[in-house]
């Protein structure tokens, strides 16, 4: 009886989501802004659906977030030029890239400890954990390159060259297969995760320097977030460009929920671009969200169908020399905003 009826509640709860993204004006909004404080700047934001645990890239530091009581829970230290964190929930472990030191720290997930350093390609930046061999890609700006390495023992087990300069990275760990975006050649690197060589590169026209990209791993979708102001729609199986839809200025990161079939673009203009893939061969923006200036990197949480973007106050803007200068960043003010699907 308690099964039949924890899982009626269940399906009507998933409905009531299905049904806010799918209707005539689902949307988001902001629910919650969750205090950080210090300084520096940030990057990626990852997430441990699991042990509801949010890593957000801070400075020289990962802050840990508990997603469920939006609370600070702690820290990781000593990750100079932190840019992103790859989980690998099933064996307790954490990845950083190091951008500062050319390094990927290996972190116990428990006490949040490093126990060791990979040493990487030039500037690391983006990085993966692919689950089906337990082993870490990084993606290494400078280097042009990415290293692999073993997840459980830290062995450096390949360094795979690539055309320019890597972005953002997914899988497909069915096809054995993860997607780079090569930002200042406009295409995307397909590397094999066996033979850990590219197979194919593909031009992403009429997009171009992405630099977000997510999956729909069921519709064989890649979503690349480009600077031109498109997010572009690709077959992952043969490189084709399906379509593109507008999205805003200074985009960063993307996302793809499987259940509710939409795809986030966040801009650092201050917005994020919703589209709903309608079918494989169409997306439609159905919401253009409000966020703040400089929100420009996101992640997004599968169970609670949250986003997740971090964000500061800024001071205004200045001259000199008739340019107009990047505005600093307010001290403490850093912290983690959170939106919500609503009907």
């Amino acid at each position: 009886m308690f099964n039949k009826s924890f899982s009626l509640l269940v399906a009507v709860g998933l409905g009531a989501i299905v049904s806010a993204a799918q209707g005539a004006e689902p949307s988001y909004r902001l629910t919650k802004e969750i205090a950080v404080g210090g300084d520096g700047g940030w990057d990626y934001l990852s997430i441990d659906e699991a042990a509801r645990r949010l890593y957000v890239s801070h400075a020289t530091k990962i802050v840990v977030l508990d997603i469920d009581k939006n609370e600070v829970v702690g820290e990781i230290a000593d990750t100079p030029g932190i840019h992103g964190i790859a989980i690998a929930h099933e064996l307790g472990r954490g990845f950083s890239s190091n951008g500062k030191e050319n390094k990927s720290s290996i972190v116990d997930l428990k006490s949040l400890k490093t126990l060791s350093k990979v040493d990487t390609g030039e500037n690391p930046d983006a990085i993966l954990y692919e689950p089906g061999a337990k082993e870490v890609y990084t993606f290494n700006g400078r280097g042009k390159s990415a290293t692999v390495f073993d997840a459980k023992s830290g062995k450096v087990i390949a360094t795979i060259p690539l055309s320019g300069k890597p972005e953002f990275a997914t899988e497909d760990l069915n096809a054995g297969r993860i997607f780079c975006n090569i930002e200042d050649k406009n295409e995307v690197a397909v590397i094999d995760t066996k033979t850990h060589k590219v197979i194919n590169t593909w031009p992403i026209a009429p997009g171009e320097a992405a630099s977000g990209m997510a999956i729909d791993v069921a519709h064989h979708r890649l979503f690349l977030g480009c600077d031109n102001k498109l997010m572009v729609m690709m077959d992952n199986t043969n490189g084709k460009v399906i379509t593109t839809v507008p999205i805003g200025d200074r985009v960063d990161a993307n996302a793809f929920d499987p259940v509710t079939q939409l795809v986030f673009s966040s801009n650092g203009e201050g917005t994020v671009t919703i589209a709903r893939e309608e079918s494989p061969e169409k997306l439609t923006v159905i919401q253009t969200l409000k966020t703040e200036p400089g929100a420009k990197t996101m992640t997004l949480d599968p169970k609670t169908h949250n986003i997740y973007l971090a964000s500061a106050k800024f001071e205004k803007p200045t001259e000199q020399g008739g340019a107009r200068q990047r505005p600093k960043m307010i001290p403490g003010t850093f912290k983690v905003l959170v939106y919500s699907l609503v009907k």
